[in-house]
């Protein structure tokens, strides 16, 4: 049964542990054989995260699922220099929503500018985020592993960047 839809990208956990955009479809198969036919193998991710902890976590899911972290970056101005500078280099940003107090939306811009894709995450609920980028995929913390790979490969998939802000 469908709810109605305030056309936001929200991950959802579905019965058999598939994430997936709400009004997405989704391909059969078991998480062992979706992990093997991974997209993010090789991509490079930058990690937007003012929690040490997290920040290390999400790094390590980047990495088990064979992706590249070429960055981590805690606060804002970090992250806008490093996509400044680097910008060529990164494939996607895993971006946390609230840094430090701030609203990382100058981040997501900066991204987007260069035709980056990127997915929120956050601990609070989706509601606070503005209209502008509630089509982005976001990720509820804590998230599973096949929520993460679900997310960066449906940002990735959909061509969520500068052309389609």
């Amino acid at each position: 049964m469908r709810g109605k839809s305030d056309g936001r990208a929200k991950i959802t956990q579905e019965t058999d542990s598939q994430p997936r955009r709400h009004g997405a479809t989704r391909s059969g198969g078991d998480d062992k054989e979706d992990m093997a036919d991974n997209p993010l193998s090789g991509r490079k991710v930058l990690i937007v995260e003012d929690e040490t902890l997290v920040a290390m976590m999400m790094e390590a899911m980047v990495e088990e699922l064979g992706a590249t972290v070429i960055g981590s970056k805690a606060r804002v101005g970090e992250a806008l220099d490093f996509i400044a500078t680097r910008h060529h280099e990164i494939d996607i940003v895993m971006l946390d929503l609230n840094l430090g107090g701030t609203r990382c939306y100058s981040v997501a811009s900066a991204a987007t500018g260069h035709g980056i894709p990127f997915v929120f995450s956050t601990g609070y609920q989706d509601g606070d985020i503005i209209e502008e980028w509630r089509d982005r995929p976001m990720l509820t913390k804590p998230f599973q592993l096949s929520e993460l790979q679900g997310a960066l490969a449906l940002a990735l998939g959909a061509g969520l960047n500068a052309g389609q802000a």
